[in-house]
């Protein structure tokens, strides 16, 4: 009996945990570096009034919207804000997944309008909390702040309150690895530019500072590059003569996963695109993506062959024309593995290799141009020190030998005038005793003896399988509820009251939803206030990208003019605007769903 009972047991066990971990979601891994690196991105932008003046064309705009268009086809996250003193518009992480996301995404920021007061610590803050709640395993976070760094704060907050709020969301950042690239637009020569290098230097990001907004398409360019450990390289320019005119652009071998190739240019251009063999290639077209709007243009080409591809720009007659070319290569550096613990003395020997998913590339003509770095950096000291490595043509390897007994971070790092890559970083110690712990042995099961000559218990077999399936079903109800109650909510819900006696309309109140679990009343959404009781009865639970709004109350729900009944769940999907009637007060609340 005891050998059946603990087969039960086990059975019983295991099935739990397979359920257990079907329903929670299986783990992701995060490869040492991936080659195709994707990132999550958040572009906070000041929208004050003050900004007319520095920028009156919107070039920040089409900045951002260059930005979105340098992301690659598939994959990349962005969000977006754009704030005051508080936030005017905001889009939570949009996963890009077709040429239709970008546009969407574009189309936000063309609607982003300016409004009086600045709060830089309102967007850094907020920007964090996106990055928060939507930021992917192995994706590279950063947030993008464009401001003047100076606060024109309404009565009623203070500079202390502000700067308070600023420092809580650089160190958030800061503990999240979440690097912060600051733009300083210092048009009218008032740039505090103190607070946004604090901001940058803090977080690990980096401070651009411009008197012009001219230049912003030009500054993305390059966070977007510097971020992704990418290299910006300078094509030539011209100025236009209102024909075609040539530009070389290289190719420099079969690795380049994306070659995004930008023109700024303050009036429209057309192009052509030839490629290596001399053949033209149709823009837009299979693995030709082509993007313009006022301040650029922008063409991507999508695993190119090897070679000099020829690109056709014609201009306005005397425009003066800027191009710049970011390739994304299909390339990671991956270091041999080394030993956790060493002691004063000894020496560590040190190789790396390119990979191209997870196989070792051997391209002497990809190695021939490369410098490799080892960068040493004591732990203990904080100095960090340069060692040149060897490039063998497959590989690069050297050696070091520890001085103190501290603690290490090692990595290499390789570079030409348009790749750059790094390892990630390894940690060893060379302290006296550091050791890894010894691993505790984990004592076999003893042998169950065998029960021979025993009749088989079918009753007791038929009976636990019974209470098997039982106690499955019950605990499958019981995971699903608990499910269901911590889910999260994707979007956010923008609220207007309606005064039906003057006819007065709120301006639109933006409710984040991620920061509920399982559900939330409407009465929730509006601050609980006393003059909106009945909205108790109205509740939201989420799906999978939108909400389900459920209506106990007496009030009317509405869309597109006409009432529906809502008693039991009624699915709410992007860009839907519902009207509810009160009948306690002669108000309704207009509500729309956004992601």
């Amino acid at each position: 009996m005891i050998k059946h009972r603990t087969g039960s047991k086990l059975s019983l066990l295991s099935i739990l945990l397979i359920v257990l971990i079907l329903l929670a979601g299986s783990p992701s891994l995060h490869a040492a570096q991936s080659a195709d690196q994707k990132m999550d991105a958040v572009l906070a932008m000041d929208a004050s009034t003050s900004m007319n003046d520095s920028d009156k064309n919107k070039v920040a705009n089409e900045a951002m919207k260059m930005f979105v268009d340098m992301a690659s086809v598939s994959g990349d996250k962005i969000g977006l804000i754009s704030y005051t003193d508080q936030i005017v518009r905001e889009k939570a992480l949009l996963k890009i997944n077709s040429a239709g996301d970008k546009e969407e995404l574009k189309s936000f920021i063309d609607q982003l309008a300016r409004g009086p007061y600045t709060d830089v610590a309102v967007g850094v803050a907020e920007a964090v909390k996106i990055l928060e709640s939507g930021k992917e395993a192995g994706h590279y976070p950063l947030i993008v702040l464009l401001s003047d760094g100076n606060n024109s704060l309404r009565a009623g907050r203070t500079q202390a309150q502000s700067d308070a709020e600023l420092q809580a969301a650089v160190k958030k950042a800061k503990e999240q690895s979440i690097p912060i690239y600051t733009i300083g637009l210092n048009a009218d020569g008032q740039l505090n530019k103190d607070v946004l290098d604090h901001i940058s230097r803090e977080t690990g990001g980096k401070l651009f500072v411009t008197s012009t907004a001219d230049t912003l398409p030009q500054i993305l360019s390059e966070i977007f590059a510097n971020h992704l450990k990418l290299k910006v390289v300078p094509l030539t320019g011209f100025t236009a003569n209102g024909d075609y005119q040539d530009v070389t652009v290289s190719i420099p071998n079969g690795n380049v996963m994306e070659a995004n190739v930008s023109i700024m240019s303050t009036r429209p251009v057309e192009v052509k695109l030839f490629d290596p063999s001399g053949a033209e290639r149709k823009v837009p077209s299979d693995g030709v993506v082509y993007s313009k709007s006022a301040a650029y243009s922008l063409v991507k080409l999508i695993k190119p062959p090897q070679g000099d591809w020829k690109l056709q720009i014609k201009g306005v007659n005397q425009d003066k024309i800027n191009i710049n070319l970011v390739y994304n290569y299909d390339l990671a550096l991956v270091m041999t593995p080394l030993s956790k613990t060493y002691k004063a003395g000894d020496t560590v020997q040190i190789s790396a290799r390119l990979e191209s998913n997870g196989q070792t590339v051997a391209d002497p003509d990809l190695y021939k141009n490369l410098k490799s770095t080892l960068l040493l950096t004591d732990l203990d000291a904080k100095q960090t020190k340069e060692i040149a490595l060897t490039n063998s043509g497959k590989d690069f390897t050297g050696s070091f030998k520890i001085g103190e007994p501290h603690d290490y971070e090692v990595k290499v790092r390789v570079e030409d005038s348009s790749f750059f890559r790094e390892t990630n970083p390894a940690t060893i110690s060379a302290k006296s005793g550091a050791q890894q712990p010894a691993a505790t042995p984990v004592p076999a099961p003893a042998p169950v003896p065998a029960e021979d000559g025993k009749p088989f218990p079918w009753t007791l077999a038929i009976g636990g399988g019974v209470l098997l399936i039982v106690l499955l079903a019950a605990l499958l109800f019981i995971l699903s509820k608990i499910k269901q109650a911590n889910k999260g909510f994707y979007g956010q819900i923008v609220i207007e009251i309606f005064d039906e006696d003057t006819g007065d309309r709120t301006s639109p109140q933006y409710k984040k939803l991620n920061g509920f679990k399982g559900k939330v009343k409407l009465h929730q959404l509006l601050q609980l206030a006393p003059e909106f009781a009945e909205t108790e009865q109205i509740v939201f639970t989420p799906g999978s990208d939108s909400v389900f709004v459920t209506n106990q109350s007496p009030c009317v729900l509405e869309k597109s003019g006409r009432a529906f009944d809502a008693t039991k769940a009624k699915e709410l999907k992007k860009n839907d605007r519902i009207k509810i009637t009160l009948q306690s007060t002669n108000k309704s609340i207009w509500l729309e769903y956004i992601h």
